[in-house]
């Protein structure tokens, strides 16, 4: 990106979720989608009744998704760019020669090159895929969307501490914990075998 003032608004943009508070993060997504926020305000230009978007059922879901994706696009960009930064410049420069245009030197040289930190972060995240930001879905969900908004780790949450049926809770943290180990070992013996890349 040449024009240096857009790349660091960008960067600001998508950086800054990671690394302040959550519940900084879940009270701005709050004030966008509210009945007066700016969020809201642009969907009602294309039909929008206007209502609380959080309080729509069928809404939540996408806003959960976008909001997460603005989360960690920043700190994932790091990531990538740090093991972008790892390839030899020499294996472009070969590619070049042979004839390769940009798409298949990404597709023999880039991708090929951070394999390996795509798997790691795929191996780490299939070990959570069960315990999926239960603390946004707190600070985001209401009475009115449980059916569409609960998790696994809400309900233990409200099966525990609201109804302070802790046997219940307890065995259910319990599964959801065996899954996730189970979901961690199998994915990485699978990526193990499949590129030789794994964990442990």
């Amino acid at each position: 990106v040449r024009n240096k003032t857009f790349a660091r608004t960008v960067q600001t943009i998508t950086y800054m979720p990671h690394f302040i508070s959550l519940v900084i993060v879940c009270s701005i997504v709050r004030e966008f989608t509210s009945d007066t926020g700016i969020v809201n305000e642009l969907f009602q230009l294309f039909g929008y009744n206007g209502d609380t978007m959080l309080s729509n059922a069928k809404l939540f879901v996408p806003i959960y998704v976008i909001s997460g994706i603005w989360q960690e696009i920043g700190w994932n960009s790091i990531i990538y760019l740090a093991a972008l930064s790892g390839i030899d410049q020499q294996l472009y420069e070969a590619a070049e020669i042979d004839g390769a245009g940009k798409f298949a030197q990404t597709w023999h040289v880039t991708i090929p090159g951070i394999l390996p930190t795509i798997i790691i972060l795929f191996i780490m995240k299939m070990g959570s895929m069960l315990s999926v930001g239960y603390e946004k879905i707190l600070l985001l969900y209401n009475q009115g969307i449980y059916e569409t908004a609960d998790v696994i780790s809400t309900y233990t949450y409200r099966v525990g501490l609201v109804d302070a049926n802790f046997g219940l809770s307890t065995a259910i943290g319990l599964f959801n914990s065996v899954i996730n180990i189970i979901l961690l070992v199998v994915t990485n013996k699978v990526c193990d075998k499949l590129n030789g890349t794994s964990l442990f």
